[in-house]
């Protein structure tokens, strides 16, 4: 007996195999597409002139190279999932991570006024700031103008009323230039000359240009002067320091300032690693630590006030409007979320006249004479007041999308049990809504602990009392160091940086202890 044929197995499968269904090239595909590589193409068009300029190699192969890698992502047919991921991730990093870091990284700095830029930049501040006219120095007729972007100086030598372009690597004489009767260069070759207005506007760029000369430095005395003079301060790399005016100021590379031998420093200073400093200010700075606390507690206080009223309004009328003989709920949900809608910094600055003493509509409704603002007591009251109109809105949108989800055969079924009203919801409704809920109130929790606007447009965190005029009662931490940082001390943006990662610090273990007790609930009623 003769055996089969033999068949080729790959074969039998080929035959009986589905066909590999082919990808549909959509429209959203191809715009998608063609957008994400629109934008990688214009930002290296748009970043990579100003790096090859300043000769910064590392940062243009970075660019082209991530410029290539996105390129040929999106114009191959593999790595589908990464076409997707990649922009995510991107966009992450860019908006939540990297300013958390540098946030985290900033605190260890001494980073603000004065502080800004490195010892080089610190060093040319001193020396320029400190330049004066000297006796006999020639005077220069000045016109501002533009050498492509770059603002450079036109000047015009009384004696000899040849032109010279000045800026800061120095003078270059301008061959052809056209002077006018009073002296003002009305054009030169390859200079772009600033009208008056235009001159005006960039005022603060024509003071800080010096342009140097072997006899000192050149700079603008207003708009139409220029005067040489010589530096008062001058810097000696040889021992470190800033000599001149009778004094010398050595480098003291811990606070990032030039100090004498009295322990005075020079205004100008660089930005350093302070280390700790930043934060152990908040524990031993006797103007902060002394206040701290209570700021904290009432702090506190605000965040779960708002949180409870705002949930408790809005959950009571999502419930009203929840209800199956409710009419005419359409009308009342749009009127409910009206002040979702309104800016809120305007409500805020309509609120805090509304609490005015003298003028206000509250006083005046109810025919008495409260200074709300002036007491402790009530200006708190008001705070927590205002954020309630503002925030139960949004508690009852969220509030009123969970009810829908909560089958109404659960509430149903506890009442043919035998439960009343108030048992039903606090039995059923309530911990379903919890559930669905929690996570949305922590984060209202994380909102209004750091709520800004609230304060600072309504009370200013006042009242202040007499003995105190940096701390108020309605202070937050938030308000109470944005005093302190940014206050008629100059910007301190290290300082700022670390009450930040405090506060940061706060909110997340605040929110990782509601998260792990409100766990178990939801591990219930799973």
């Amino acid at each position: 007996m003769s055996s089969p044929p033999a068949v080729d197995v790959r074969e039998a499968r080929g035959a009986h195999a589905p066909p590999k269904p082919r990808r549909e090239i959509t429209t959203a595909f191809l715009v998608s597409r063609i957008a994400v590589l629109a934008v990688a193409a214009a930002l290296l068009l748009y970043a990579l002139p100003p790096l090859v300029a300043a000769r910064s190699w590392p940062a243009v192969v970075i660019l082209c190279a991530a410029t290539a890698a996105i390129a040929y992502l999106y114009l191959t047919r593999r790595f589908v999932p990464a076409k997707y991921l990649i922009p995510g991730t991107v966009f992450l990093i860019a908006f939540q991570v990297f300013p958390v870091l540098y946030t985290v990284s900033t605190a260890f700095t001494n980073f603000g006024d004065g502080h800004r830029g490195d010892k080089r930049a610190a060093i040319t501040a001193i020396e320029s700031g400190s330049v004066r006219q000297a006796p006999g120095s020639p005077e220069y007729s000045l016109t501002a103008a533009l050498k492509g972007e770059a603002l450079v100086f036109l000047l015009v030598d009384p004696a000899t009323k040849q032109v010279q372009a000045g800026d800061a690597a120095g003078l270059t004489p301008v061959p052809g230039a056209q002077v006018g009767v009073t002296g003002k260069v009305l054009r030169a070759p390859g200079y772009t000359v600033l009208t008056a207005p235009q001159a005006a506007a960039r005022g603060q760029d024509v003071t800080a240009l010096s342009v140097p000369t072997p006899g000192g430095l050149i700079k603008a005395n207003g708009l139409s002067r220029a005067v040489e003079g010589r530096a008062t301060l001058v810097y000696d790399a040889r021992c470190d320091c800033v000599q001149g005016e009778g004094d010398r100021w050595a480098a003291d590379e811990g606070q990032g300032y030039f100090v004498n031998a009295k322990g005075q420093h020079l205004a100008q200073g660089w930005q350093v690693n302070v280390g700790l400093s930043n934060f152990a200010r908040v524990v031993t700075d006797p103007t902060i630590s002394r206040y701290f606390a209570g700021v904290f507690g009432w702090n506190v206080v605000f965040a779960l006030a708002s949180v409870g009223t705002t949930f408790a309004l809005g959950m009571a009328v999502a419930l009203a409007l929840h209800h199956p003989r409710m009419r005419g709920t359409k009308a009342y949900r749009i009127a409910l979320i009206l002040p979702y809608a309104m800016p809120s910094f305007a409500m805020l600055l309509v609120w805090r006249d509304m609490f005015n003493r003298d003028f206000g509509l509250i006083n005046q409704l109810f025919g008495v004479d409260v200074d709300w603002m002036g007491q402790p007591s009530t200006a708190r009251f008001a705070v927590v007041l205002v954020n309630l109109w503002l925030g139960f809105p949004y508690m009852f949108l969220v509030t009123t999308g969970a009810l829908q989800a909560i089958p109404r055969e659960l509430t149903e079924a506890a009442s043919i049990d035998g439960a009343t009203p108030w048992n039903g919801f606090r039995r059923v409704t309530l911990p379903l809504l919890l559930v669905a809920l929690t996570p949305l109130l922590i984060s209202s929790f994380a909102f209004n602990f750091n709520n800004f606007n609230a304060i600072a447009l309504t009370s200013e965190g006042g009242p202040f009392p007499a003995e105190s005029p940096q701390v108020g009662a309605t202070d937050l931490l938030i308000t109470y160091t944005f005093r302190l940082a940014f206050g008629t001390g100059g910007a301190q943006f290290g300082f700022a940086a670390a009450i930040s990662v405090f506060i940061f610090a706060i909110v997340a273990i605040i929110s990782a202890v509601t998260f792990r007790r409100t766990r178990r609930q939801e591990e219930v009623y799973a």
